[in-house]
């Protein structure tokens, strides 16, 4: 019985959905008389219009920063070393391993061609050594060879100044090698050198004394003349006039010979081919 009435109940509960569903027609025909969709659309307000901008208004042009030109960097040249030529591969080597001939060795060598004032500034000449060098783990042999440039030279001057050459030695090539140096002369033929200057005698002094014995010789000359006159009865009047004249030129070449001077020349230098030199190192040189 209950399981009767339980059924009746759930069937009532499933169709009471079921017709609140059903449409009514009517309804439908009644909004179709009342509302026509066309005039519908017609009522509408019009939308707003927007404005058109050109094109290249509407378009940013965006400027890309520009970078400030790159400098080069400003690089100061070295001072080039006056007297010293590069050679090629000179610094191509590890000085740790290198043989290196010291600082201050000195050469005895001899010169190949004829040294003199005559040699103008940056002309070469060239010395072959005629003694062997020995040093830790190498020997210079004999023969080797050095070229020097000619950094300052001048004939005879006026004031007794005398002819000029300095040379600075920028080479020397051993067992095939051929290195840059920085070298001077110390000695020309056998007499020491200062400075590096092969100078010609200065004869200023001497132009000093040939001015005083000129007036001397000038003077003994005239004393003679008066001599001579003296044993004249004639001449002796007229006898103490050359000895007079003698002693006035004397003494203006006396006190005079200093400004004379200056207009005398001094000594020239040329040494001939095959003397003997000096050749001092003043800076290290490599081999490898």
């Amino acid at each position: 019985m209950k399981r009767g009435l339980s059924l009746i109940a759930i069937l009532l509960l499933l169709l009471s959905p079921v017709s609140a569903l059903e449409l009514d027609p009517s309804v439908d025909e009644e909004i179709r008389r009342t509302y026509d969709p066309s005039k519908l659309e017609q009522t509408l307000p019009d939308l707003p219009k927007v404005p058109s901008t050109p094109p290249q208004a509407s378009q940013t042009q965006v400027s890309s920063p520009t970078a400030p030109p790159k400098t080069a960097p400003v690089v100061q040249d070295a001072k080039p070393q006056i007297g010293v030529k590069k050679f090629q591969n000179d610094y191509k080597y590890d000085k740790s391993t290198a043989i290196r001939i010291k600082k201050g060795t000195k050469f005895r060598v001899k010169s190949n061609s004829v040294i003199s004032d005559y040699l103008r500034e940056g002309a070469k000449v060239s010395f072959s050594s005629i003694k062997p060098v020995t040093q830790r783990y190498i020997t210079i042999p004999e023969g080797t060879k050095f070229t020097a440039v000619v950094e300052d030279s001048h004939q005879p001057q006026m004031s007794g100044n005398g002819g000029l050459v300095v040379l600075m030695v920028d080479s020397i090539t051993v067992n095939g090698q051929t290195r840059s140096v920085h070298g001077k002369i110390t000695k020309a033929n056998m007499k020491k050198i200062f400075f590096n200057n092969m100078k010609g005698k200065r004869s200023y002094w001497k132009g000093v004394a040939n001015q005083i014995d000129k007036g001397e010789n000038f003077y003994k000359k005239t004393r003679r003349t008066s001599s001579k006159l003296a044993d004249n009865p004639v001449g002796i009047i007229i006898s103490p006039i050359p000895v007079v004249t003698g002693m006035v030129v004397y003494a203006v070449n006396l006190a005079g010979s200093p400004l004379f001077a200056l207009w005398s020349k001094g000594g020239r230098i040329s040494i001939p081919a095959g003397s003997e030199f000096e050749i001092k190192l003043l800076e290290d040189v490599y081999l490898y």
